[in-house]
C-alpha cells in the first residue's frame, strides 16, 4: 500500500480510537422518560455522531430460512472451499415453525429472517400488536421506515458479520440478541475476500444438498469474530479493530448506525422486529466511499 495511503489510515485509527473509544468505551444505555421530547435528544446524541445505543423502551404460512448449521447468508466449507451460503426458503405452516423449534432438530435449523418488510408484507395480523414505524423514530429521522421485519428463529441460528445502509432500531420482544459491533472507521482492518455463492437444498432430509447460484461471486467478510484466534492468525490486523459486545433484551432496542459492522446471535425462540430507515447519503457516506476506494474494497 502507498505510504501516503498507509500513514493517513494511521490517523484515522489513532484519531477514531482517541473520540470513540476513549469518550465511548461500551455502548450507551439509557432510559426513555419521555417520548415526546426523545427525538430530538436521540438525534444530536447518538445519529449525528454515528453511535450505538441501546435504550430501555417496551411497548398462515411463511416464508422461513432453513440449513443444517444456523449459517445462513454466511461462510461454509463446501467441498473444501469457503463458499458463502444462503439458506434454503420454504413456506410452511407456522404452527409447523413453532413445532420445529420446541423440537429444536438436528442439522435442521429454521429461523424466520426475511428481510422483504416481512412484517408488513407476510404478517400483518401482527400489526394489531406490533407498530408499523417508531413514532420518535420517524420524526428524528423525518421519514417513514423503508422496511419493518420480523425475526423469529433458533438460537443456534448466527448472522455473520457485515454491514447495512440503514439507520436500523432493533427491537427484542422476547428472549435476547447479542450483537457485535465494530465501527465504520475500521474498515481497514475488517478483511473481505471473493468467495463462490451457492444455497441449500433439501434440508428437511439427512442429504441436504447445495446447489450453485448462477453467476454467483460476492466479496465478503473474511473474520468470524467469534473464533477470535483463528482469525487473527490469518488477518493479524483485525486486531486493531475496534470490538463492542452489547446484549439486547426483552424490552431492549438498539439503536445500530447505518454502515457500523454487526454480527448476531439470539436466545431460543427469541422474537424480534427492526425498522430499516434509509440513511443520508450526505458527506459522511462520500468519505466513507472514499475509505473503501483507498482500503480497496
Amino acid at each position: 500500500m502507498d505510504e501516503r495511503i498507509q500513514e493517513a489510515l494511521s490517523v484515522l485509527h489513532s484519531e477514531s480510537t482517541a473520540d470513540l473509544v476513549h469518550t465511548h468505551p461500551k455502548v450507551a444505555e439509557v432510559q426513555i422518560e419521555d417520548p415526546n421530547s426523545w427525538p430530538l435528544q436521540f438525534y444530536r446524541e447518538y445519529v449525528s455522531k454515528n453511535l450505538p445505543v441501546v435504550a430501555n423502551y417496551t411497548r398462515k404460512e411463511r416464508d422461513c430460512g432453513l440449513t443444517p448449521n444456523g449459517l445462513a447468508d454466511g461462510l461454509n466449507v463446501i467441498d473444501g472451499e469457503e463458499t458463502f451460503v444462503l439458506p434454503e426458503e420454504k413456506d410452511m405452516p407456522m404452527k409447523y415453525f413453532l413445532q420445529l423449534l420446541k423440537e429444536k432438530k438436528e442439522n435442521y435449523i429454521c429461523y424466520i429472517q426475511k428481510q422483504n418488510s416481512n412484517l408488513t408484507e407476510d404478517f400483518r395480523e401482527l400489526l394489531e400488536d406490533i407498530d408499523a414505524e417508531v413514532n420518535w423514530a420517524s420524526k428524528a429521522f423525518d421519514k417513514e421506515p423503508d422496511a419493518v421485519n420480523f425475526w423469529m428463529g433458533d438460537s443456534r441460528a448466527v448472522t455473520s458479520m457485515h454491514k447495512d445502509p440503514y439507520e436500523n432500531i432493533y427491537c427484542v420482544m422476547e428472549g435476547h440478541k447479542d450483537f457485535i459491533l465494530i465501527p465504520p472507521t475500521d474498515l481497514p482492518y475488517i478483511p473481505y475476500k471473493n468467495y463462490p455463492v451457492k444455497r441449500y437444498r433439501n434440508v428437511s432430509t439427512s442429504r441436504f444438498d447445495v446447489e450453485e447460484v448462477p453467476g454467483g461471486r460476492i466479496s465478503w467478510i473474511a473474520v468470524d469474530p467469534l473464533n477470535e484466534k483463528e482469525s487473527l492468525d490469518s488477518y493479524p490486523q483485525f486486531e486493531k479493530a475496534h470490538v463492542y459486545s452489547v446484549r439486547v433484551g426483552k424490552g431492549d432496542m438498539l439503536y445500530l448506525p447505518s454502515l457500523w459492522f454487526h454480527h448476531v446471535r439470539q436466545s431460543h425462540e427469541c422474537v424480534a422486529v427492526n425498522y430499516w430507515y434509509d440513511m443520508e447519503f450526505d458527506v459522511k457516506y462520500c468519505y466513507y466511499k472514499m475509505l473503501e476506494n483507498l482500503c480497496g474494497r
